[in-house]
């Protein structure tokens, strides 16, 4: 209120009789205009607090419109259909995270509780996601050791309290890279790079699942070559395979498989998908219980379920210290895949999402699930699909599915004590489909886009070498060097005029194309920057067909042979100046100095035969920047030089279609003088066309040309 009272205070004026009246009308208008000033004031106050307020608790945004009756029974149907799929994926997926089954349903809970109130997606299933869990349970595996234990109790609280404590960094990367607006960071992981990271993933999720589908004793690895050591111990302890085992998860993965692509085929007819990963743990789980699979077949059972909810526990530093290489691409693919997700159904039902406000949703889930000893959240696509296709419309689904994970680890978790680890086992690879089938981009990415299917490519096997952290990055490194060798080495073209139309297209994808004779239009497809300025300077040569310093030379060269030739043959002063014109020749070494050149010459004409001067068959040249969005200081100094060169051997330069900006950059930086002049830039294309023949063309052919190149 004090920078207030400063910028609106009312005076108060010494009032006489005579003009009482007129002063007091000044002060009520001065008042009135204050008090407006300060409404305005408050009331713009007031609208930034609601836009802040509902930026970080879009919840308010989509309640008020919530439409009870249409869409209640939908999210109530979704949200247990959705709590089937996320208990079972959680119990599964936290095989992959190294830690006890029970502790996948707290990820299915605790997170969904925060997003609920803090996401911008109304569709998305928060719980965990394979991808995530395997990073995790590579740096669980790495900390704590199975070798280093003889109590596996000890080993698992060891291991949850690193697990818990990763996901705590993890939501503080994601927390601190919304609230520093850095959203933006997803757009550097392209479609192509995602599908070859997760591809490499789902193969070491596959065999990573190898001991439970087999029933061996398999000890966890993880690092560079981890996935070939993996597949060295499998294959070295094949022959105690548990058969119980492998035949329960042969006939999971099958029916499962089959069961899905049947929902897939009917999913119009299906009010819902059938639930056919729950019904086969229900299942497998009786008959285990009922026939004592572990005391017959000696299988490996989920074992004591963790009831209830432990009381939350502080994240560790010496955790943070050795995790914190692994938890920020942890955060990052977390972020990638939820936000693609994410975006997907936010186009398909019409409302916007913030990237930004994403990240802070799901770094405050993470830090309030480890706080209670979840791992790492994102989303899965298929579970995802399951919400939305089952008729879910907002989060109240979400929080639905939520509380039925809930009520499991209250109160049902006993019944699941008894089920196999195979099962969960077979469940995860079975749903591995959509990654594994990934693989079938790579012909179509080789056909279309080869330094796309490079990135693929090495991402995918840099990742299964490596690791999943390594193998990011990697990937990360050669999407960027793709970026940079595409415009470093773009596609020039030379263009041409389609007749009876104002397009200007490349020469080479046409047949039925006109090019005025004595012209030459180029177009460069990117920015020009310090790494490709030569790059533009050698294909504008190519182009044009001569080097304009070459013809310079040797237009020089020509000259002071016909000075000599003059000499020798006794000319008078007057007639030698005539032929010659006012030229110092002794400058024409130096391209810079040509600008004071006054000597005019046709250079195409029949020469004497002891002198040879390349021709030059275009009058001028018109460069394309239609596409150059940004160009540098480096660039500028090389296209003034360039541009001059041609100049100085009598081609004129015209720039069309030129940004705005790029105009500003090139003011900025000294391009424009005596010879480079702002006359030289047109708005189109077609207008520099029309403005060279207008000066070039015969008068009895440019109405002619002119109908041929005007709608």
């Amino acid at each position: 209120m004090a920078t207030m009272r400063k910028h609106y205070s009312v005076s108060r004026p010494v009032y006489s009789e005579d003009s009482f009246a007129e002063d007091h009308e000044k002060v009520l208008r001065r008042r009135k205009t204050t008090l407006d000033h300060v409404k305005q004031y408050l009331t713009c106050d007031s609208k930034r607090a609601k836009n802040a307020v509902l930026s970080f608790l879009p919840i308010i945004g989509w309640i008020k419109i919530y439409r009870v009756k249409e869409w209640l029974l939908g999210d109530v149907v979704s949200g247990i259909s959705t709590g089937l799929v996320a208990i079972m994926q959680g119990l599964a997926f936290s095989l992959l995270a190294s830690l006890p089954p029970s502790y996948g349903l707290y990820t299915a809970f605790f997170p969904m509780l925060t997003y609920f109130f803090l996401g911008t997606s109304r569709h998305i299933s928060v719980g965990s996601f394979p991808v995530l869990s395997l990073m995790i349970g590579a740096v669980v595996t790495r900390l704590v050791p199975e070798e280093n234990f003889t109590d596996m109790t000890e080993m698992n609280q060891q291991r949850v309290m690193v697990a818990s404590s990763m996901t705590f960094l993890v939501g503080i990367f994601q927390l601190a890279m919304g609230l520093l607006q850095v959203g933006f960071i997803v757009v550097y992981l392209s479609d192509t790079l995602v599908s070859g990271f997760t591809t490499a993933a789902a193969i070491h999720i596959l065999v990573s699942q190898l001991k439970f589908i087999l029933g061996l004793d398999v000890k966890g690895l993880s690092g560079i070559l981890s996935l070939i050591y993996t597949l060295e111990n499998v294959f070295g302890k094949i022959t105690g395979t548990n058969i119980c085992d492998l035949v329960m998860s042969i006939v999971i993965m099958v029916v499962v498989f089959v069961v899905k692509e049947l929902n897939d085929k009917y999913k119009a007819r299906l009010p819902v998908p059938i639930p056919i990963e729950v019904i086969m743990t229900v299942i497998a789980c009786g008959l285990s219980y009922g026939f004592d699979f572990k005391q017959k077949f000696g299988i490996n059972i989920v074992g004591k379920m963790v009831q209830g909810y432990e009381a939350p526990i502080a994240p560790s530093l010496d955790v943070f210290r050795e995790s914190a290489a692994e938890a920020f691409p942890t955060a990052i693919v977390g972020f990638a895949v939820a936000f693609s997700v994410a975006k997907v159904y936010s186009i398909k039902h019409d409302y916007t999402i913030d990237g930004n406000q994403e990240l802070i949703a799901f770094g405050v889930s993470n830090i309030f699930g480890a706080s209670f000893r979840s791992f790492a959240a994102s989303t899965a696509l298929s579970r995802t699909a399951v919400q939305e296709s089952s008729g879910g419309k907002t989060q109240v689904a979400g929080l639905i599915s939520a509380l039925m994970a809930m009520i499991v680890t209250m109160w049902l978790g006993f019944l699941l004590e008894s089920l196999p680890t195979s099962v969960l086992g077979a469940l995860v690879v079975v749903n591995l489909k959509g990654m594994l089938m990934q693989f079938r981009e790579i012909p179509y990415l080789w056909r279309r886009d080869k330094p796309d299917c490079l990135v693929w490519v090495v991402t995918c096997l840099a990742a299964c070498l490596l690791g999943l952290d390594f193998g990011l990055a990697v990937g990360l490194g050669i999407e960027l060097l793709t970026v940079i060798f595409r415009t470093q080495f773009p596609r020039c073209a030379v263009l041409g005029n389609i007749p009876g139309t104002e397009l200007y297209k490349d020469r080479k994808d046409y047949k039925n194309i006109m090019e005025p004779y004595g012209l030459k239009i180029f177009k460069i497809p990117s920015p020009i920057f310090f790494a490709n300025i030569e790059f533009f300077k050698d294909k504008l040569i190519e182009a044009v067909g001569f080097k304009p310093l070459r013809i310079l030379k040797k237009r020089n060269k020509a000259l002071r042979k016909m000075r000599n030739y003059l000499d020798k043959r006794d000319t008078s002063s007057s007639e030698r100046d005539l032929a010659l014109g006012s030229l110092n020749i002794d400058q024409l070494h130096l391209p810079t100095d040509v600008k004071d050149l006054h000597f005019r010459m046709d250079w195409n004409a029949d020469l004497p035969a002891h002198i040879k001067v390349p021709r030059v068959d275009i009058h001028s040249l018109i460069l394309d920047f239609s596409t150059v969005s940004f160009i540098d200081i480096s660039a500028v100094k090389g296209l003034k030089m360039a541009l001059k060169e041609f100049i100085h051997i009598d081609v004129e330069v015209y720039i069309a279609a030129c940004d705005v900006y790029v105009l500003e950059k090139l003011s900025s930086c000294t391009f424009f003088d005596n010879e480079l002049q702002t006359s030289m830039f047109y708005p189109t294309v077609h207008d520099a066309m029309l403005h060279v023949l207008s000066k070039h063309v015969p008068e009895k052919n440019k109405d002619t040309i002119h109908a041929e190149t005007s709608l």
